[in-house]
């Protein structure tokens, strides 16, 4: 059943419009946004279930909405929205005009399933969602699926972090804990630790990444906190030749684990 909506007034659409925009909706319902064709696909791959869908009646119709997602349809509520009311849940531009309500999954240590030579990618107190999204995507390029964030500013289903990530981050096991409990799992489960910060540490491509490894990346207005560093096995640094002294997180960690990986290609 099709249901027909006009005024952005709507309370579905007031609904929508809160997990967009509080944090605290998102974690307390365990349903995030979700919109653009990639951004669902991706999410339709990660296997979310979709709690609602919504559709632009100006810019798509059913028939598209059907093949844009592999579900059965039939028990979900599906709403097309007058332009005035996609509007007020359309939080991009080129959305493709629909947008899923979907639930989000729960993760914990518990659930990971590790290699022995398993790569992690440790994130302390990421403050943009546009950075995590960004972390995912290049995660998700590298063929890493565990990332740990720890103490983070900002929740892991943040609209920003589903967009800049493509809608990667459902295909993470992502982790949302503290330092102190992710150094005892880590330690507990023989990962070796690098620390990438900038003192008295050795370059990024003269370490050893082929067993089981993590590495933690800090803020780059900040860097990593002294409980890292101290509790690290290693400290590495990305060479800086220029000016600047630190790289945006998402390009660390680009350059250091796509190394890990070109090491572990060449085994």
């Amino acid at each position: 059943m099709i249901i027909s909506l006009t005024s952005p007034k709507n309370d579905n659409i007031k609904r929508v419009v809160q997990l967009i925009e509080k944090s605290k909706i998102r974690k307390a319902t365990g349903m995030a946004v979700v919109e653009g064709i990639n951004e669902i696909r991706n999410a339709m791959k990660a296997g979310l279930s979709i709690e609602k869908i919504f559709y632009s009646a100006d810019i798509t119709n059913f028939q598209q909405v059907k093949k844009e997602i592999n579900q059965a349809l039939d028990k979900i509520p599906v709403y097309e929205c007058s332009a005035e009311a996609f509007k007020k849940i359309s939080y991009r531009e080129n959305s493709g005009g629909i947008v899923l309500v979907v639930k989000t999954p729960e993760q914990n240590f518990r659930s990971l399933k590790l290699s022995d030579k398993e790569l992690i990618i440790v994130l302390e107190a990421v403050e943009k969602p546009g950075n995590l999204g960004a972390v995912c995507r290049i995660a998700d390029g590298a063929g890493v699926r565990n990332i740990i964030v720890c103490d983070p500013k900002s929740d892991i289903y943040n609209p920003n972090t589903i967009r800049s990530s493509i809608g990667t981050v459902f295909n993470m096991n992502i982790i949302s804990t503290d330092s102190d409990s992710a150094h005892e799992w880590l330690k507990s489960n023989n990962f070796k630790i690098l620390a990438a910060e900038l003192q008295n540490s050795n370059y990024h491509f003269n370490i050893d990444y082929r067993g089981k490894t993590a590495v933690v990346f800090g803020t780059e207005a900040y860097g990593l906190t002294d409980f890292w560093i101290k509790n690290s096995d290693e400290r590495i640094k990305i060479p800086m030749l220029g000016v600047n002294d630190s790289l945006n997180v998402s390009v660390s960690v680009g350059v250091i684990i796509y190394e890990a990986i070109r090491q572990r290609l060449l085994v």
